[in-house]
Parts: structure tokens; C-alpha cells; sequence
């Protein structure tokens, strides 16, 4: 844990102890569940050494499928395939089609050779890790990429292997094998100085990993004279209700290339401890994490370490409607 860079203010939020390291994940078994654990590691290790040997070698791969959270897309998947496509590796890969626009070079080029493409199912699934449960239809999907990956003959890993994907693959990738492109030179920056809300629907429950609801409609008032433009911006199925009027307007859309584009564009992003936090790292825009509650927040030494990887810039914190207001007027000036 000693090669993670924490702010001076970030050491009073987090619990470095919650760490998902490989290390972490034996922690509470017993001696007979830790021989175990540590000879799944073992193979899962293997596994991904050989794996990556043999697709730098063959410059060529089948990868997927991911299912789950934006957050794990941002930080453990598509860091990964970048690193892939900079070593000149085909990717043939399966995914959600929401991320597509995220899979693309500065230039706005493909970085994937074909692409499996999962329909949009968040209205019907909740998203966790990369363990969503999918509708019948996206698993047959599924399968039939895996038939084709396995008849292939070419190295292909098979990302849904969750006790592989949590502990050990997520660790492992960190050691030099992940990449990012710079998205924010697929748009031209405007004279328009803004900021961007994902307006997160979590329910009336508090979370120690996001904290309690927001009044987004207040958050936006609140920052509105700072800012020339507002736009609250997310997935649907995952945004709460929010009064527009006057320079906020409502840019919530299943479309992720307009997401992309406003906080490509925008000066500062707001968000709860979310996936959309990890933005800012691939269009060079700063980020606010809101957080209703005391700290400290779980995961967020999870998004720290793993962060580091693909920005060196330090997010921000706010933990009340004053903190963010107050933020935003420090950042205007």
C-alpha cells in the first residue's frame, strides 16, 4: 500500500486496511481456506501470464464479456484493451453497446476488430461489478461469443470468472499493463465555461460507499451563477428527477457519446463516489466527489490506487451543499 499517493485531506477519507488486494481477499479465512485461495490465485495468474503471452505473440485476442458497472468498464476494462491496442493486438470483444463510444483512439478509430454488442438491459438489471445478472436474450449472446472465441483458436479471456476477475485480474493489470487514449481531443473546447452533474438515483438509502441522497436540483442551483451552462448528464435508468430552468438543462441520454462530449467539453465534473467519477481521467476534466455523510468512504481506496494508473490529477470532495457551492466558486475565480 506504500506506492499509493494520497492528498493530505484524502488520508482522513479513506480505510487503507479495505484495500481489495490480492492479499485482502484472504483475510478472514482459515488455514484450510487460505491453502485454497491462494492456489486459485495461483491459477488464475498463470492463466492471464499466458494469456498475454501468447496474444502479444500472436497479435490477436478474444476479450469479454463485460456486463457491469460503468465504474469497472472505466477502470479495470478498457485501460486493459487500450494497453492491448497499443501493442497492435486485434480485439475481438463483447461488451455492452452503451460503451462503444468509449473504445476509440484520439482520432475517433475503433480500437477493437469486431464487436459483440450487448443491448442496453440496466432498465431490467441492476449493474454490480461485472457479475450483472442479463436477460435471456444478452446470454445466449453471450455464449454464442464464447463458442466463437473457443473455436477460434486464439487466446481468449474469459472476464466472467468472478473470483479471477475481483482479486486476481484487477491486481494483476496494474504491473505496466494498461493504457489510456486522450478522448478529450475528439472535441474542440468552447468558450462556454461548464460544469456537469450526473444526477445519481440511489433511492432514500444511505450507502457507506456513496453516501446519502442529493437534492440535485439544489446542487445545481447552488453552482448555476459560477457556471454559464449546467447540464445534468447520465444513463436514465440511473438519474434521478431534476428542475431545469435558466443555464441548467437536462442532457440525461442513453447515448454515451453525448456524455462524453459535455464532460469533454465541461471545466469541472460533479458526481457521487461513482463510476462516472473516472471520466475526467480519459477528457482531462476535474472532478468533484459529492459525499452526504461522514467519512470515511468505502472503496475509495479501491478508486485511488486503481486511478493512478490512467490520471495523476487529484480529485476533489465536498460533503455538504455549502462545500460543493463553495467549491465552485473557488474554482471559477
Amino acid at each position: 500500500m506504500s506506492n499509493i499517493q494520497l492528498t493530505k485531506r484524502e488520508q482522513s477519507l479513506v480505510t487503507p486496511s479495505q484495500a481489495t488486494t490480492i492479499v485482502y481477499g484472504a483475510s478472514g479465512l482459515n488455514w484450510k481456506g487460505k491453502i485454497f485461495y491462494y492456489w486459485r490465485v495461483r491459477r488464475h495468474l498463470a492463466l492471464l501470464n499466458t494469456f498475454y503471452k501468447n496474444t502479444l505473440r500472436r497479435k490477436e485476442c478474444y476479450y469479454g464479456p463485460f456486463v457491469g458497472e460503468f465504474g469497472h468498464f472505466l477502470l479495470h476494462n478498457l485501460p486493459f484493451l487500450s494497453h492491448l491496442k497499443k501493442n497492435n493486438v486485434k480485439i475481438h470483444y463483447c461488451g455492452m453497446d452503451l460503451h462503444r463510444p468509449f473504445l476509440v483512439d484520439e482520432n475517433g478509430e475503433t480500437i477493437v476488430e469486431s464487436y459483440t454488442s450487448l443491448r442496453d438491459f440496466f432498465s431490467e438489471s441492476k449493474p454490480k461489478a461485472n457479475e450483472t445478472q442479463v436477460p435471456e436474450d444478452v446470454r445466449r449472446d453471450i455464449e454464442q461469443f464464447k463458442l466463437g472465441a473457443k473455436k477460434s483458436g486464439l487466446p481468449f479471456l474469459d472476464i466472467s470468472n468472478k473470483d479471477m476477475y475481483w482479486f486476481t485480474y484487477r491486481n494483476w493489470q496494474l504491473n505496466r499493463k494498461q493504457s489510456t487514449y486522450p478522448l478529450n481531443e475528439l472535441f474542440t473546447k468552447t468558450n462556454i465555461r461548464s460544469a456537469v452533474i450526473f444526477p445519481r438515483k440511489k433511492g432514500g438509502e444511505f450507502t457507506p460507499n456513496n453516501g446519502g441522497p442529493w437534492n440535485y436540483s439544489e446542487i445545481a442551483q447552488s453552482i448555476s451563477p459560477y457556471f454559464d451552462k449546467v447540464y445534468l448528464v447520465g444513463h436514465p435508468s440511473l438519474s434521478g428527477a431534476v428542475e431545469t430552468g435558466g443555464n441548467i438543462e437536462l442532457k440525461v441520454s442513453q447515448n454515451n457519446s453525448e456524455t462524453l462530449k459535455y464532460c469533454a467539453q465541461a471545466d469541472l465534473i460533479i458526481t457521487q463516489h461513482s463510476g462516472a467519477v473516472h471520466i475526467g481521467a480519459y477528457v482531462d476534466t476535474p472532478v468533484l466527489i459529492i459525499f452526504n455523510g461522514n467519512p470515511p468512504i468505502k472503496g475509495l481506496i479501491d478508486t485511488i490506487r486503481f486511478r493512478q494508473n490512467i490520471s495523476k490529477h487529484p480529485l476533489n470532495y465536498a460533503f455538504s451543499l455549502e462545500e460543493i457551492e463553495n467549491f465552485a466558486r473557488r474554482f471559477n475565480n
